[in-house]
């Protein structure tokens, strides 16, 4: 038997192509004492991903030319050496784009597939849930009553977002690419309004569904959304950068907003979020989104692709728009 792994093979340069990665076949892995050899059932497909492929400071170091592409991964312990797990436990980690991964269990979480799928463990209980439960409760600090507005809000992210913030008791509006997928944030998951930005004005759209401002807005995607949604905060206001997917594949600098003078207008704060900064608080966030989740409150979609050889056209897919909720691959 022999083990398919992804690994970076070269730092693109705009969109990432197929010269960028090699699929290689490796022999199996052996286990020592101690660890645990893990059969990947799903991969986690994530915007953060094109930014690790960069040579450059970060919150993260990048994935090294010829290392295992770097990726959120769901699978089942095949064979053990560690009393913590047995074989048949399925589990979460961070192993990487290959169909079998080592671990030593430090990094690994059980999981129990008679709670929610395994999928669910990569989205809502997963990295892209803890990113919005902390971005949107610990920095957004939403009050009851308050406008929210959050772009990519079908995404993985942004969905749950939204979600929180209802609990909570705000107006919520999403900005989204797709009829589709603002009906799905209005109708499925209760969102107050969305915005399709491909064919509405987005800057009158905000006027009209947030008359009073925007309180919070948590950003996925930068660019000229950025912009319009400081043109239109409030006193005080908090602005959450998550993401910025629509410069990720500029070949140009990212360049900064023009209106950032409203954030002093309206002394208004502006902050990043990175879940690891979270990660002693995870295990209280997921029980609370799991709560959620038997209480009906909370509710996600997956977005499934097959096969770890197309793991570069399924990546692909978050760019264009073309997934719709998490996007996984699942490793047949």
């Amino acid at each position: 038997m022999t083990n398919t792994q992804v690994k970076l093979a070269a730092r693109p340069v705009g969109n990432p192509k197929d010269t960028d990665f090699s699929i290689e076949q490796t022999a199996m892995p052996t286990i020592h004492e101690g660890e645990v050899l893990i059969k990947t059932k799903y991969i986690s497909l994530d915007p953060a991903m094109r930014g690790w492929m960069n040579d450059g400071k970060s919150y993260i170091k990048p994935i090294q030319i010829g290392e295992v592409f770097r990726a959120g991964t769901a699978g089942q312990i095949v064979e053990s050496n560690n009393l913590d797990f047995a074989v048949g436990d399925y589990v979460t980690g961070g192993w990487g784009v290959q169909e079998y991964g080592v671990s030593a269990g430090k990094d690994l979480v059980k999981v129990d597939t008679n709670i929610a799928p395994l999928t669910t463990y990569l989205a809502t209980l997963g990295m892209p849930g803890l990113t919005a439960y902390f971005g949107i409760l610990n920095t957004g600090m939403p009050k009851e009553g308050e406008t929210v507005v959050v772009s990519g809000a079908s995404g993985a992210v942004g969905s749950v977002v939204g979600q929180i913030a209802k609990i909570k008791g705000c107006k919520v509006v999403g900005i989204a690419g797709d009829q589709e997928k603002c009906d799905y944030c209005v109708n499925e998951l209760g969102f107050d309004a969305c915005i399709n930005y491909k064919t509405e004005d987005v800057k009158k759209a905000l006027r009209i569904a947030c008359p009073e401002g925007i309180d919070i807005y948590f950003d996925n995607v930068g660019g000229e959304i950025l912009d319009i949604v400081l043109g239109q905060i409030r006193l005080k206001a908090r602005i959450v950068i998550c993401g910025a997917i629509s410069q990720y594949n500029n070949t140009e600098p990212v360049k900064g907003p023009s209106n950032y003078l409203s954030l002093l207008v309206n002394r208004a704060k502006m902050e990043g979020i990175v879940v690891f900064d979270n990660a002693a608080n995870y295990g209280k966030a997921t029980v609370e989104m799991a709560r959620w989740i038997n209480e009906g409150k909370l509710h996600s979609k997956v977005h499934i692709e097959k096969g770890i050889k197309n793991f570069l056209p399924t990546l692909m897919m978050l760019f264009s728009g073309k997934n719709f909720g998490k996007l996984v691959l699942e490793v047949e």
